[in-house]
């Protein structure tokens, strides 16, 4: 249960850092200095910058199956922006966890609807941007980055910018869970592969429960487990993943290499009992 704000932390908040820069740049290390060049006394947490370059999807899975491990009060810049430049907005939204600062491009939806969104705005307020005309190819040092500072200082999010009805952002949803009319056969897809290579499915694990089961997926039937090493090394199974949803795993290996799976493949559920 989400504590009332009166009970959060006094800022300075954390800000954690979502984006698809990698580390063999300087681009991350930038975006800290332009937040530490607001309150140096602002703590910053690395959530990944592996995201595959300019994957929206993959940072919006990211995103919404971590806010729920950081503190009450956390500032989440989420920085996957192939339209940086463009006129797609860049945003602050208010969450009944913290807030979200970012793109306006489906990359934060996932998170505002895993935690409430209260209240959003635009960023227009030049005042607390970096310098008031920001480069064309870099909104998270120049935007981003120093609106994420200000409000983890304090700052209200209505001072940053102009309301937005939360209506009018762009939501990447995912696609709806297809249930068969005798309840038995539950058809998602696949909407994530980490490193490991584990897929990870639209169906949640909590339409599981009490429930044996197997899965099937590119004409594949896997075995339902509770661990990667209920099946022989090797040898793929379907798992309750820790994030929520069904997962698709091979033991010591990747079920996306050994079942070829992509993203937006069909994954059915069949319940057996």
């Amino acid at each position: 249960m989400t504590l009332p704000l009166t009970a959060w932390p006094n800022p300075p908040h954390s800000i954690a850092i979502l984006s698809d820069f990698g580390q063999a740049d300087g681009y991350v290390g930038i975006l800290k200095g332009a937040i530490a060049s607001v309150n140096t006394a602002v703590p910053i947490l690395d959530l990944t910058h592996d995201i595959p370059p300019q994957d929206v999807r993959a940072g919006r899975f990211v995103l919404a199956n971590a806010i729920d491990y950081f503190p009450l009060g956390t500032v989440f810049l989420a920085v996957v922006d192939p339209g940086v430049g463009s006129l797609r907005r860049p945003l602050a939204v208010a969450i009944d966890r913290g807030w979200l600062v970012g793109p306006d491009n489906g990359l934060l939806s996932g998170a505002w609807a895993r935690s409430t969104a209260q209240s959003a705005v635009i960023l227009n307020r030049r005042s607390f941007w970096r310098v008031p005309n920001p480069s064309h190819t870099f909104h998270g040092r120049d935007l981003f980055a120093p609106v994420a500072a200000h409000l983890a200082s304090g700052v209200p999010i209505e001072s940053l910018g102009e309301p937005i009805a939360l209506e009018a952002l762009v939501n990447l949803s995912l696609p709806p869970l297809e249930i068969s009319a005798d309840g038995q056969t539950l058809v998602g897809e696949v909407q994530y592969i980490d490193r490991f290579g584990n897929a990870v499915s639209t169906v949640p694990n909590e339409a599981l429960v009490g429930r044996s089961w197997r899965a099937r997926v590119t004409d594949h039937w896997l075995p339902a487990g509770s661990a990667y090493s209920h099946v022989p090394l090797g040898h793929c199974l379907a798992l309750e993943g820790s994030h929520g949803w069904v997962e698709l795993a091979c033991y010591g290996g990747s079920a996306a290499a050994a079942l070829g799976l992509q993203r937006g493949d069909r994954v059915v559920v069949e319940l057996l009992s």
